[in-house]
């Protein structure tokens, strides 16, 4: 039981690392005394609904039937919709030139830390094992 709540807390620790890791790619984009501009950050948004549906999607289907379900189609559909604008906005602002292009990279580098980030952590929390992210 040690071994597993210590399993937990140090995947809590390195989710949160590359959380903060994508954020500062997110602040360098915006920040840099080159760019100054923070308009990427719109893209917060999307960090915080990208894991919406699914989670949803979980708490009104039951896992019981092995067949595929509308619902979390719907779900798996609505997510990656989510995080395709989510690469789009950059790339979409700074072919406006409304933000540089190294801007743009760095954001697009922080969408890629971040969202690897909220899969991590519905990989290592979403099970119904006995360490489960519904525990905290």
């Amino acid at each position: 039981k040690c071994s597993i709540e210590m399993a937990g807390i140090k995947a809590l620790i390195s989710l949160s690392f590359g959380g903060a890791i994508g954020l500062m790619f997110l602040m360098l984009g915006c920040a840099l005394p080159v760019y100054d501009k923070y308009w990427p950050l719109f893209v917060l948004f999307f960090y915080i609904l990208s894991p919406v549906p699914y989670c949803i999607s979980r708490r009104v289907v039951d896992d019981t039937d092995a067949a595929s379900n509308a619902c979390k189609e719907l779900a798996v559909f609505l997510t990656t919709g989510i995080v395709v604008s989510a690469f789009g906005l950059p790339i979409i602002f700074a072919r406006a030139e409304v933000i540089a292009w190294g801007a743009c990279a760095l954001v697009l580098t922080g969408n890629v830390v971040i969202f690897a980030t909220i899969l991590g952590f519905f990989l290592v929390f979403g099970s119904n094992d006995d360490f489960s992210w519904q525990q905290w």
